[in-house]
């Protein structure tokens, strides 16, 4: 009887030490609350990674084609050191409401093949657009090149830079006021650069959203006969 007694009295403190089905149920849905918790956080994280990856990808986008496109302003040909052809044509247009312009600029940036006389190779290069059939309100930035050496050069083959162009704005300076539009081939020996030359550009991240980008480029060869 001792004996029976005792192992009940073993038993009956073995079940009062155990988990009823309340306690359990209880301890799952907490469970599950810091897991919903801990997923939201982590859902959040990713999401904000993604963003400022987009965003960084976007800013490095823009500011690598405000560098292209300053880079060849600066090295455009106006010099009387060697003959050159001297060419910068820019015309102002609007597009949904925004500023779309197209540039032609002959240029002798070093990044291109050197020519003979060992100046860099006179190339004209056309930055124009086209809308972008994947994306409504979109266009595409497209840079053409051709040798300015050549006496009868063919039709430029046209690569895209930029696939989320939204506006592109580009005035010229001529030493008085900014002017929308230029045409070098109408301007006097000597006078056919503008002094300097501002672009507002603005594109868009995957979300869609715009971002930015400006600068102003000062042209040294435009100084020359000024």
């Amino acid at each position: 009887m001792d004996r029976f007694a005792q192992k009940s009295a073993t038993g009956s403190t073995m079940i009062d030490e155990g988990f009823t089905l309340i306690e359990m149920m209880l301890a799952v849905m907490i469970l599950g609350v810091i897991l919903a918790m801990l997923a939201g956080s982590f859902s959040v994280v990713a999401h904000s990674k993604a963003r400022f990856e987009s965003q960084l990808n976007v800013d490095h986008e823009g500011r690598t084609l405000l560098w292209a496109i300053s880079n060849e302003l600066r090295d455009s040909v106006q010099t009387t050191l060697f003959p050159s052809h001297v060419l910068l044509m820019g015309q102002g247009q609007i597009r949904n409401g925004l500023p779309l312009d197209n540039m032609t600029v002959s240029t002798i940036d070093l990044s291109h093949t050197p020519s003979f006389d060992g100046f860099g190779a006179e190339i004209s290069v056309i930055y124009s657009y086209e809308p972008n059939p994947d994306h409504t309100g979109w266009f595409l930035l497209t840079r053409a090149m051709q040798s300015g050496l050549l006496t009868r050069p063919g039709t430029p083959h046209s690569v895209i830079i930029a696939d989320n162009l939204l506006s592109l704005h580009i005035r010229y300076f001529d030493g008085n006021i900014w002017n929308e539009s230029w045409d070098s081939s109408t301007l006097p020996s000597g006078h056919q650069l503008p002094l300097a030359v501002s672009i507002d550009l603005s594109v868009a991240g995957n979300d869609g959203r715009p971002s930015n980008f400006a600068t102003q480029v000062t042209l040294p060869m435009a100084y020359e006969d000024w």
